[in-house]
C-alpha cells in the first residue's frame, strides 16, 4: 500500500509538471504573437500576416518617462574672431589644427586671402565634445579678440524617440521574418512573399539609423562657427558705415537715372530720322501754301 501511495505522488508529479510545461509554451507563443502583430486565429493566410499592423513595442518608455530623465538638445555657438589681415589665415589654420588634437571634426573651412579689391576674411565650422568645449573656446580667445558670441539651442527630444521607437519596432518585425522564413513547411510562394518584405523592412531599418546617427551627430556633439574678420574692418564699419552706405544708395540711384535716361535716347533716336525731316516738310508746304493765298488776294 506504501508503495502504491508513493508511485501514485510521482505520477502526479509528473503529469503537473508536464502540464506547466505546455503552459509555459503557450504563453510563451502567444507573446510572440502579440509583439509581432500577427494574428492567431486559425486559417490567417500569410498575405494578412505580413499586412499586419506593426505596434511599437510595450517596454519602450513614453516621451513623458524620458523627457523628465533628460532631453535631447541640438547646441550651436556662433563666434566673431576679430584680428590682423596677416593673422587671419593663420589664426584659422591654428583652430583647425587644435580640432584635431581633442575630441572634435571639421565640418567646413574657408578662407580668402587679401587683395586688392577685398580684404582677408575666413570662416570655419566644427562639432567639439562637450567635455573638450571650454578648452576650444579658450583657445580661439587666444587667437584674437571675440566681438561677438551668440548660442542657439534646438529641441530633438520628440524626433528621437520616435526614430527609437520606429528602430525597435523594425528591428523585432525583422527578426519575426527572419523565423518565419526558417519555419518548415514555407512554400515557395511564401518565402517570396517574406523575402521582399524582410528586403522592405531592411530599407527602411537603414533609412532610420542613418537618421538616428545624424540626430546623435547633433545632440551628443556642440556645433561651434567662427568668423575670422581683420581688424581695421571693424574699426571702418563702426564709425563710417552709414556715410559710405548712404554715398553707395546715392551712386546706386544715379546709376539708375542715368541708365534710363540712356534707354530712352536709345528708344526715341530711330524715330528722330523720321520726325526731323516729316516735321520740315510740313513747316515748307505751310509756308508755300500761305504765300500762294497772300499772292492770290493781291492779285485779286
Amino acid at each position: 500500500m506504501r508503495f502504491r501511495a508513493i508511485a501514485a505522488v510521482g505520477v502526479a508529479a509528473i503529469v503537473a509538471a508536464g502540464c506547466q510545461h505546455r503552459a509555459d509554451q503557450s504563453s510563451a507563443l502567444i507573446d510572440m504573437s502579440r509583439s509581432t502583430g500577427l494574428s492567431a486565429v486559425r486559417g490567417t493566410g500569410l498575405a494578412a500576416i505580413l499586412s499586419a499592423p506593426r505596434k511599437p513595442a510595450s517596454g519602450f518608455p513614453a516621451p513623458t518617462e524620458v523627457l523628465a530623465a533628460g532631453k535631447y538638445l541640438a547646441v550651436k555657438h556662433q563666434l566673431t574672431l576679430v584680428g590682423s589681415e596677416a593673422q587671419v589665415g593663420k589664426s584659422l589654420e591654428a583652430v583647425v589644427g587644435f580640432c584635431g588634437s581633442i575630441r572634435c571634426e571639421v565640418l567646413s573651412s574657408s578662407v580668402a586671402n587679401k587683395t586688392e579689391g577685398a580684404i582677408a576674411a575666413g570662416s570655419v565650422s566644427v562639432r567639439v565634445a562637450p567635455l573638450d568645449l571650454s578648452k576650444f573656446l579658450e583657445f580661439v580667445g587666444k587667437q584674437g579678440a571675440i566681438s561677438q558670441h551668440s548660442t542657439e539651442t534646438a529641441d530633438k527630444t520628440t524626433q528621437v524617440l520616435d526614430l527609437e521607437a520606429k528602430l525597435k519596432n523594425q528591428t523585432e518585425f525583422r527578426d519575426n521574418l527572419r523565423r518565419m522564413m526558417a519555419r518548415p513547411g514555407v512554400t515557395v510562394a511564401d518565402l517570396l512573399q517574406i523575402q521582399q518584405k524582410l528586403t522592405d523592412t531592411q530599407s527602411e531599418l537603414d533609412s532610420e539609423a542613418a537618421q538616428r546617427a545624424a540626430l546623435a551627430n547633433e545632440t551628443e556633439k556642440v556645433e561651434v562657427e567662427i568668423e575670422f574678420r581683420a581688424e581695421g574692418v571693424a574699426r571702418r564699419g563702426s564709425a563710417w558705415s552709414p556715410l559710405g552706405r548712404a554715398l553707395e544708395e546715392a551712386g546706386r540711384e544715379f546709376a539708375l537715372s542715368l541708365a534710363a535716361l540712356i534707354t530712352v535716347v536709345v528708344a526715341v533716336i530711330p524715330w528722330l530720322i523720321v520726325i526731323v525731316p516729316g516735321g520740315w516738310l510740313v513747316v515748307r508746304g505751310s509756308r508755300n501754301w500761305r504765300r500762294r493765298r497772300t499772292l492770290d488776294r493781291a492779285a485779286a
